[in-house]
């Protein structure tokens, strides 16, 4: 696609139905994934537009995942969705800048070399903290921040600015519920064509429960499926069995976790490199299976409830704003958060009465690496946290990470449990887009409705305490889907688990586990110390922070050696460590 001038604009390879371009004079404007917004009215929004200012004006409305791009008068501007799940990444070739929605693309164009602190910080896995979290792998290779726009003037000049503000007003629970009800019959009805198969995870959860119900509601033939993993508490089978009883048209496919390949079956297996290390490295085959199962189905793409546990219940850090402002249910709300979660008493009090700034808090977490992270109450988020065979290099590369970013770091909300609340949302985004990139891979596309910018708007209009109280589960999601999903199902508190089969997975692969630790790629760039490392491949059953800290290790190891057979540069161009 060519600017006004008959330069080059857009290029990629797409879908026809994946981008609707419009042109209206010296304007050019784009939409790139799932959006409700036709060609015809993208056409009349293009003659709207004089400015790159008027760009969001124009779309203000319009719901789904997509990107929005757009040439006016020799001007561009690019972003993503807010929810970090279309990101955007930006790099000076040859003198000029290009933007991207994949960051190794960008380091094909420029010969990028490895960011070593980036790879560091992968090794702690989801506890790194904004503004880091998401950054991407190369040097130069800049990725703009979620909720930010990039703007290119025709001399060049690069300015990112902001373009997505959380919602200002704090709706009651039902008001709230009927507007994230609204957001998720849209966001479905948009992808779903009537009468078509549509695959569908099953879970017997409340969040993908809920998309299948608002799926046939919309018209679609669901091949769903259902995983029965086999701890002997499990509860997903029979929530799941029950929820296809009352589902009409639906295809219900049961397996037994035993009828799909093992966790971290094709651990040894090259796969084309993604931008990021991938935390889901243990399912990927599972995950084709049961691609291929809904595929065989005539399913042409599926749908996840990924997300929904981040979007529509916030975290506990709400209760720092709820005790000054209702202090009378901030205690309730308090005592009953810190049975659930086990947080010593006297934590618990020094973390609700803290007044540090964001950037106070995010440079006190550089001073404690690598000390284990004990239980804390409701703070600014997650401690940074990296595992024991984390390299001193790692350590530091690290803490000086944190510490520049504390320099100017602003909080992504004033209060704390809104900011808590978008950064969970904004990670859940972020893998949402790396599970839609493998899930393309595999041949079958995959859309996460709970990540769209508008069902997150109309989650994050409501009030902390209500979407989150101690005393029920997902409050917000039950209330905006009362009526149309079963309330057995609606009233689960329960949450399956796979630990019987992640440790069988670790145990059937030990071979591989151990190549890995006698040549590992990360040991090799001075990131994992070897001793440490061998003993938590070779022993998982001793380790203290479980499938998170060593999942995210072995995806970094993977994607390292993915490097090594691909035309991208080789890990012995990672750029140096030291000054």
């Amino acid at each position: 696609m060519a600017h006004a001038s008959g330069r080059p604009w857009l290029v990629g390879c797409w879908s026809d139905d994946e981008v609707s371009v419009c042109a209206a004079g010296a304007v050019r404007l784009a939409v790139v994934g799932a959006c409700s917004v036709s060609a015809a009215q993208l056409a009349g929004y293009a003659r709207r537009v004089r400015e790159v200012a008027q760009v969001e004006a124009a779309l203000a409305g319009a719901h789904g995942c997509f990107h929005v791009i757009a040439s006016v008068a020799g001007r561009t501007y690019t972003r993503g969705s807010h929810s970090g799940q279309r990101q955007v990444y930006r790099a000076a070739v040859d003198g000029s800048t290009v933007c991207a929605d994949r960051s190794s693309v960008l380091a094909r164009l420029t010969g990028a070399v490895l960011d070593p602190t980036e790879l560091a910080l992968r090794l702690a896995g989801r506890t790194v903290p904004h503004p880091l979290a998401g950054g991407a792998l190369w040097r130069d290779v800049h990725a703009v921040p979620p909720g930010h726009a990039v703007e290119i003037s025709p001399d060049g000049r690069v300015l990112t600015r902001r373009w997505w503000q959380p919602p200002a007003r704090e709706l009651p629970l039902r008001e709230a519920a009927a507007g994230l009800r609204d957001a998720l019959r849209r966001a479905v009805s948009l992808r779903v064509r009537p009468g078509e198969v549509v695959g569908a995870d099953l879970s017997g959860g409340m969040d993908s429960t809920s998309l299948c119900f608002l799926a046939v509601e919309a018209g679609a033939r669901l091949a769903a499926v259902t995983l029965d993993w086999r701890a002997p508490a499990n509860q997903d089978r029979i929530y799941a069995t029950d929820a296809a009883r009352h589902l009409t048209g639906v295809e219900h496919i049961l397996f037994a976790s035993a009828d799909v390949p093992a966790h971290f079956s094709g651990l040894d297996e090259h796969q084309d490199l993604t931008d990021e290390p991938t935390m889901a490295l243990r399912d990927g085959k599972q995950q084709q299976y049961l691609a291929d199962a809904m595929l065989a189905r005539g399913a042409r793409w599926r749908m996840s409830g990924h997300g929904g546990d981040h979007v529509v219940q916030p975290p506990p850090a709400y209760l720092h704003r709820l005790l000054r402002h209702a202090p009378g249910a901030g205690m309730r709300h308090a005592a009953a958060l810190r049975a659930q979660h086990r947080w010593p008493r006297g934590v618990s009090v020094r973390t609700l009465l803290d007044t540090r700034s964001y950037a106070s808090w995010l440079a006190d977490t550089a001073t404690q690496l690598p000390k284990p992270s004990p239980p804390t109450g409701p703070g600014w988020g997650m401690r940074p946290q990296l595992p024991p065979w984390a390299s001193e290099q790692t350590i530091q590369l690290c803490r000086d990470r944190l510490h520049a970013a504390a320099q100017d770091a602003e909080p992504l909300h004033h209060e704390r449990g809104r900011h808590a609340w978008i950064h969970t949302v904004q990670q859940a985004g972020q893998v949402a887009g790396h599970l839609g990139h493998h899930a393309a891979l595999a041949g079958l596309p995959m859309h996460t409705p709970f990540c769209d910018d508008a069902v997150i708007d109309a989650a994050l209009a409501a009030r902390p305490h209500e979407a989150a109280t101690p005393w029920s589960y997902k409050p917000l999601l039950a209330t905006a889907l009362r009526g149309l999903v079963p309330a057995p199902i609606l009233e689960r508190t329960t949450k399956d688990h796979c630990g019987i089969e992640w440790h069988e997975g670790l145990r059937l692969h030990r071979p591989v586990l151990a190549a890995w630790a006698g040549d590992s790629r990360l040991v090799a760039a001075g990131l994992a110390d070897e001793e440490q490392l061998h003993r938590a491949l070779l022993s998982p059953a001793l380790l203290t922070g479980g499938a998170v800290e060593l999942e995210a290790t072995l995806g970094a190891e993977a994607w390292l050696r993915d490097l090594e057979h691909t035309h991208q540069p080789k890990e012995k161009d990672v750029a140096p460590t030291t000054p």
